[in-house]
């Protein structure tokens, strides 16, 4: 598994692929030819990338990597931060040095990521990394924290609202109960009893996940809970109806329920992510890197990663502190 940036040849760069779907032992760190930045495009030496349930996700089977659009050989990862350091012709609004994050889909952790200047999700986007905002930190945001934002502009949560989010130590969870309590809400966040300190922290009143849920958040002295977002699957939607909140202030990202909105990060507004740095660097919202792994050993933070027990974001290093 080992491939040491110090040791490729000239012309090439290091990219974790797949040239099989499946779990972690399919992931190599493998030597390619360097990507170079053509018409209309930028290229990112990466300095860091965080990993999200999708990105293991995608590339589980043929059947789930075709619906995203993936064939083999296959790359992965999604978000990514680092610095761009080539500038195609046509291009305008980057520069060589410039720091950025952005999503780059299957294909963020590698020494280097070329993405169409004003490109999306599939072909690539980088947005602008404040100051403040270390790039361990800025390769969290993009995948988790524009699903957060999607999802809670379909709530339109506001300081009258309670809101239950199912799964809230997760991933996404970390952005979701932050940006619930900045719009006012008073947020009762879903998990095990060991995370009752982390969901605190994020600003969630904590409630263990599981059989007699409902009574236990009526136990709370909640009131009228107003609003709810299920991050895992449906469980938190029935809760919810349970507790009498109705179907269009619920929403779910990673199951389907008949009459319940759904969001993805391809929902968020336009500056959603810009907003999102901008709380992270004015310290407003704080994003906890649960682990931190070289690249060398993406096969062991994936297996932590895909577990679902993290409590905040895995960060892959690439270039560290360039």
């Amino acid at each position: 598994m080992q491939q040491h940036d110090d040791t490729l040849r000239d012309g090439t760069s290091r990219a974790v692929l797949l040239d099989a779907f499946g779990g972690p032992e399919v992931l190599a760190l493998k030597e390619v030819p360097e990507p170079r930045a053509g018409d209309g495009q930028i290229r990112v030496r990466v300095s860091a990338a965080g990993l999200n349930p999708m990105d293991w996700f995608m590339t589980s089977d043929a059947e789930t990597a075709a619906r995203f659009g993936l064939g083999l050989p296959c790359g992965f990862g999604t978000d990514y931060a680092g610095v761009v350091d080539q500038v195609g012709d046509g291009v305008s609004g980057y520069a060589v040095g410039d720091r950025v994050f952005g999503a780059a889909l299957s294909r963020a952790v590698a020494d280097h990521v070329v993405l169409d200047a004003n490109g999306d999700i599939t072909t690539g986007v980088a947005h602008p990394t404040p100051d403040g905002v270390d790039d361990r930190t800025a390769a969290t945001l993009a995948i988790a924290g524009s699903t957060a934002a999607a999802a809670l502009d379909v709530l339109r949560l506001g300081p009258d609202d309670t809101v239950l989010i199912g799964g809230a130590g997760g991933g996404v969870g970390v952005f979701a109960v932050q940006l619930a309590r900045i719009a006012g809400a008073r947020v009762i966040g879903t998990g095990s009893p060991s995370s009752a300190e982390h969901l605190r922290g994020l600003g969630a009143e904590p409630v263990a996940y599981g059989a007699g849920l409902a009574d236990r958040v009526r136990g709370l002295g909640a009131g009228t809970v107003t609003a709810a977002l299920d991050l895992y699957g449906t469980d938190t939607v029935h809760i919810a109806r349970e507790l009498g909140v109705p179907d269009d202030r619920v929403c779910t990202i990673a199951g389907q329920v008949d009459g319940v909105p759904a969001a993805t990060g391809a929902n968020a507004a336009p500056d959603a992510l810009t907003e999102i740095a901008r709380l992270v660097a004015t310290d407003r919202l704080r994003v906890p890197v649960a682990a931190v792994y070289p690249v060398e050993e993406i096969r062991a933070a994936v297996e932590l990663q895909a577990a679902r027990h993290v409590r905040g974001k895995v960060v892959i290093d690439l270039h560290p502190g360039s």
